[in-house]
């Protein structure tokens, strides 16, 4: 009983989270679930999570989607994601984690404290970017430190940067939940605290939600930056 509340409490705060901001769902929730759950069993869980999550934040903001900004981050996750699930059982999670949390911090801290205006990148830059995402989704179902540097060095609106992570997730998180299905990995045990978990995850998503419609443009990506800064810590810290 004690497992199912805290997976709840987990999945609201995960729900809240992106709703609030676009991402960190599964860099939040996949530390804390590893505390008393199996790895093995985690990583498939969050992986629909996210997916649930994103498919509510998608259909909110779908007005404000624009393709063309997101199919070069497609192009470059397709490769990467089976090669992310076929290395999941062989790569040193640890090593990964410290690494992707030391980076996030760098990147936040310079671009809070030192970058004073944002070039954007270039479109060619996405199929890169969108590789290491597919990578890291498949091996940790984490696709998202990629994708939200990318989005958040380009000059877009709040909406248009939520909703192109949105898109991007939506499609990655289909191919993730299926390879790791066909590779076993979601299990009846996964699904059974998916079920339990659901009604707590859309209320943190749309709680999540509410508040971001108070967060003024200007102020964003200083957001998305802070929350990055965050779950680098927190990754370095679990992988200590």
């Amino acid at each position: 009983m004690t497992t199912y509340v805290l997976i709840c409490f987990i999945v609201f705060l995960a729900g809240f989270t992106q709703g609030l901001s676009g991402f960190g769902s599964i860099l939040l929730s996949l530390p804390l679930l590893t505390i008393f759950l199996d790895i093995k069993t985690v990583i498939p869980l969050v992986a629909l999570m996210a997916f649930f999550i994103t498919v509510i934040l998608f259909v909110q903001l779908r007005k404000h989607l624009d393709w063309k900004k997101i199919y070069p981050l497609f192009i470059g996750a397709a490769p990467g994601i089976p090669l992310g699930v076929y290395f999941l059982k062989k790569l040193d999670k640890d090593i990964i984690q410290w690494i992707l949390g030391v980076t996030l911090v760098a990147y936040s801290l310079y671009s809070l404290f030192f970058r004073s205006s944002y070039k954007p990148m270039r479109t060619a830059w996405g199929y890169l970017f969108g590789f290491l995402s597919g990578c890291l989704g498949g091996a940790l179902s984490a696709a998202g430190p990629p994708v939200i540097v990318y989005t958040s060095l380009q000059n877009w609106s709040k909406d248009t940067i939520k909703v192109t992570l949105q898109g991007f997730f939506l499609v990655s998180g289909v191919i993730v939940i299926f390879f790791q299905a066909l590779n076993g990995l979601t299990t009846a045990l996964v699904i059974r605290y998916f079920l339990v978990s659901l009604p707590f995850l859309v209320l943190g998503t749309l709680t999540g939600s509410l508040f971001y419609g108070k967060i003024p443009e200007e102020h964003y990506k200083k957001l998305i930056l802070l929350l990055l800064a965050f779950l680098g810590c927190f990754m370095i810290y679990r992988a200590a």
